[in-house]
């Protein structure tokens, strides 16, 4: 590894997702030199491995990044192939500096300590500045319990999920009643699958996303979660924990009646364990299944980073993104970093120019503590 010669910039962004391209964007327009490391082989391409059917929550109106709109009738809702073409036409427009295949597995601090190396397979990049935009929860969780299930049960993470051709004749359970969990139940029972759910939903709204209702209400629902739940309120404060302990918010397409009115079993009971190689609920139901998709969410993986900026939690300590204790690392794309629209494509261009603004404030600072002190002869 060539640490001893690395590649110099001012600022290093890791990720080229919607957070990242926003940062990006706002150091390119204050001319600050930079590049973007991301680990696929697209921009775009986190949205491209998603399932077929997926479609954004959010209209077309509010999911334009800084800069350009989405180009689609404002009421659309966007797929995961539109949203994954977006971005990388996003970063073509404003020829954005994006490395791509470049998969991060190291950062730290510099030898000097005047800045971080960050470090890719045989590669390394050094700046004074590095904004991490490599996303909240990267790895797919599933209960130790699932190796014990029986063989002939196809059994797959929502990760791992396209379509409901992988998925094997007989009755499909879904654990984990999320966004993508009500999705994949909905098809997989449109798909002439007896279906199962089993978990509690994080509440629900009063009607669907979809529906004229939805459509009207958009407005508003962005005045909330961009001005009112945020960090900065005390329904927001209360509100953020849960959020990033559960790993999202309320139904917003398919509701639990939505779900019921299609076929689809609910259980609120969760899935506890294994009884003769079938699933078993907490209260000692043994289901008879063919497939299993665990919609359990994923956890966050700092492991690469060797910097100490995490509390207890495992999360790193920010405010707004600005890790204040180690100055020159920032975060854009956090779960609920400011508000809930953080969580959301239309919140990352907020985050990003208020992480890119502490930045070059804290580069003009560092640029004049390096310059020497001038002397006035008498």
């Amino acid at each position: 590894m060539n640490v001893a010669n690395p590649e110099r910039h001012e600022a290093i962004v890791i990720g080229a997702g919607q957070a990242g391209l926003s940062a990006a964007h706002y150091l390119a327009k204050r001319g600050i030199d930079h590049v973007v490391l991301e680990a696929a082989d697209r921009v775009g391409d986190q949205w491209r491995s998603r399932y077929d059917s997926l479609r954004l929550y959010s209209p077309a109106r509010y999911d334009g990044l800084p800069g350009q709109a989405f180009p689609l009738p404002p009421n659309a809702f966007p797929t995961g192939n539109q949203m994954a073409d977006y971005l990388e036409s996003y970063a073509a427009h404003f020829d954005l500096p994006v490395r791509t295949g470049t998969a991060v597995d190291g950062l730290q601090a510099t030898a000097d300590g005047d800045g971080y190396v960050v470090t890719a397979g045989g590669r390394a990049f050094e700046a004074p500045e590095v904004v991490i935009a490599a996303g909240f929860f990267r790895m797919p969780y599933t209960p130790s319990f699932a190796p014990e299930l029986d063989p002939g049960i196809r059994q797959m993470h929502s990760n791992d999920y396209r379509r409901p051709s992988q998925l094997a004749d007989g009755p499909v359970l879904v654990v984990g009643l999320s966004h993508s969990g009500a999705d994949m139940a909905i098809e997989a029972v449109e798909n002439g699958h007896p279906t199962i759910v089993s978990g509690k939903a994080h509440g629900q709204l009063p009607f669907s996303v979809d529906s004229r209702t939805g459509r009207l209400a958009w407005p508003i629902m962005k005045f909330l979660a961009w001005n009112v739940l945020t960090i900065r309120t005390p329904i927001g404060r209360k509100m953020r924990p849960e959020i990033r302990a559960n790993g999202g918010g309320p139904l917003l397409r398919h509701r639990k009646p939505d779900l019921e009115r299609a076929g689809v079993e609910l259980v609120e009971d969760r899935i506890a364990g294994v009884s003769d190689g079938k699933p078993m609920t907490a209260d000692g139901r043994v289901l008879d299944v063919a497939n299993v998709i665990w919609c359990t969410g994923f956890r966050p993986d700092f492991s690469w980073i060797q910097l100490p900026i995490f509390g207890d939690d495992g999360l790193p300590r920010e405010e707004r993104g600005v890790v204040t204790s180690v100055p020159g690392i920032y975060f854009v794309g956090l779960l609920f970093q400011y508000s809930f629209t953080s969580m959301l494509v239309v919140g990352a261009g907020r985050d990003a120019e208020h992480v890119v603004d502490r930045l070059a404030l804290h580069a003009r600072a560092r640029s004049r503590a390096a310059q020497p002190e001038r002397v006035i002869a008498s």
